[in-house]
């Protein structure tokens, strides 16, 4: 009878670092998805910053001006629910823009144009990879509380269920081949 109560003592206590471990690995995971919504964020807000300073620098032609800086007016100022659409504006804006090498070589010979191009392009290329780590992070915490210890034990305790951020965000081309040369 002792034995039996021993090892179910062990087994319960096995089980409970089990679901302690887990509960601990899911609050990781979730606080990864917070730095990376951070770094995300930060990224999202440079695109936009080196966007609407280069457009009123003068450098650009009015109607790429205007519409550069109304799409990374609007990228900055947007709520929570409107934001990826805002940014996925904001990267359809680039590409028309930027669309085409030519464009980018005439930023690059006006004054000051040279170190614009340069920012405006490491800018556009850290959005996708700040973006895929938050996703990655959401997505690993999506699969851990799918399963169903999660669930019946509630291990994610009040936590928001990660979202996905969305959107548009591939490079202009000439910027893309401009931020690897």
């Amino acid at each position: 009878m002792t034995s039996t109560l021993i090892w179910i003592a062990a087994a319960l206590f096995a089980i409970g670092l089990y679901l302690s471990w887990t509960a601990g690995r899911l609050d990781r995971l979730h606080a990864r998805i917070d730095a990376a919504r951070a770094a995300l964020d930060a990224q999202l807000l440079r695109r936009a910053s080196v966007a609407q300073e280069l457009a009123t620098s003068g450098v650009l032609d009015p109607a790429a001006s205007i519409v550069l800086y109304e799409a990374a007016h609007a990228a900055r100022q947007a709520e929570e629910e409107q934001r990826e659409v805002a940014e996925s504006e904001l990267s359809q804006a680039l590409r028309a823009i930027f669309g085409e090498i030519g464009q980018v070589e005439a930023l690059r010979e006006a004054p000051g144009g040279d170190e614009a191009a340069t920012e405006l392009a490491a800018a556009v290329r850290r959005v996708p990879m700040a973006r895929r780590f938050h996703n990655d992070a959401v997505r690993a915490a999506r699969a851990l509380r799918r399963h169903r210890k999660v669930r019946w034990f509630r291990l994610a305790g009040h936590a928001p269920f990660p979202m996905a951020f969305e959107m548009d965000d591939e490079p202009p081309v000439a910027l893309a081949d401009r931020a690897t040369a």
